[in-house]
């Protein structure tokens, strides 16, 4: 058996299983030649040169027991090989976190931002970091910055360490932990970058089990009793401003949740940036528009 035969099988036998995709991929084919290249230890780039390889017996029995543990535990790929990419940079994940994906990746790659930054950009703070990656494409993005990133879980923030020492950043990021806006208290920055919990409570409920995999605290937005998704983002909006400078803006990712929060935040003017996924899943807002729509100093 060749290693492409071995990935269309084990697409089919994904797709015949229904796993649910979206942490790194979008389709059967894809996810399978992950778990297979992963298995076979062979990059992830590297499908074209070994297509017509041939797998050994002992390989194929390898790659073989990870998709029947992706279509068992239907736990995201990432967690079956403790790293995901983003934007093409590796980062270790694990149960502790959710795996990356945050469509504010590209606007860091795509320098969507940098019409609102200056020479006066100094510190950026990623509020929700997660699993720190963010933190270190913002750090990639912007050599002259100084970065925060701060969660509210130390698991996370465990994760996020490892990650900032893996791409040799530990002189540039600094990792906090708290809740929200606190774990920075009285710091001001730049730029805040935020991929915060934002899922409503419908979406919640019928989630697949691949998401529900992923930490609760980390997608749900509902956690204060709630169910528009909007709890976290309704306390960040309110306290946001004294932690940006004059001239500093708030980009944050809100995913599907348009309608829910154009209904939270009526008055509020914001920029919508386009992405992959569509021109309204991220915005950045400027602190002035914040103090106007809030009543705000």
């Amino acid at each position: 058996m060749t290693v492409i035969e071995l990935i269309e099988r084990s697409s089919a036998r994904l797709t015949q299983a229904g796993v649910s995709f979206g942490h790194g991929t979008t389709n059967a084919f894809d996810e399978a030649a992950w778990l297979v290249l992963w298995a076979l230890g062979h990059p992830l780039d590297a499908l074209d040169d070994l297509a017509e390889h041939a797998v050994a017996a002992a390989d194929e029995a390898t790659a073989n027991a990870l998709i029947e543990r992706r279509i068992s535990t239907r736990q995201p790929a990432a967690y079956l090989t403790g790293e995901a990419w983003l934007q093409g940079v590796p980062f270790t994940v694990d149960e502790r976190v959710i795996v990356p994906r945050s469509l504010i990746a590209e606007c860091l790659a795509e320098g969507t931002i940098d019409f609102w930054l200056s020479e006066a950009t100094h510190d950026v703070l990623d509020l929700c970091t997660g699993n720190g990656s963010l933190a270190v494409l913002a750090a990639m993005a912007w050599p002259e910055v100084r970065v925060t990133g701060a969660d509210l879980s130390a698991d996370a923030l465990a994760v996020a360490q490892i990650n900032v020492a893996r791409h040799a950043l530990n002189d540039r990021i600094t990792l906090c932990q708290g809740d929200g806006l606190a774990a920075v208290a009285g710091q001001r920055f730049d730029l805040i970058l935020c991929n915060p919990p934002y899922v409503n409570a419908q979406s919640m409920a019928e989630l697949p089990p691949e998401f529900r995999a992923e930490p609760e605290m980390a997608l749900s937005g509902n956690l204060q009793g709630g169910s528009d998704g909007m709890d976290f983002i309704r306390v960040l909006l309110k306290a946001a401003s004294a932690h940006l400078r004059e001239h500093a803006v708030l980009v944050l990712e809100i995913g599907h949740e348009r309608p829910h929060f154009e209904a939270a935040f009526p008055t509020l003017d914001v920029v919508w940036l386009p992405t992959s996924a569509g021109d309204d899943q991220v915005l950045l807002v400027t602190r002035s528009a914040l103090c106007q729509s809030l009543s705000l100093p």
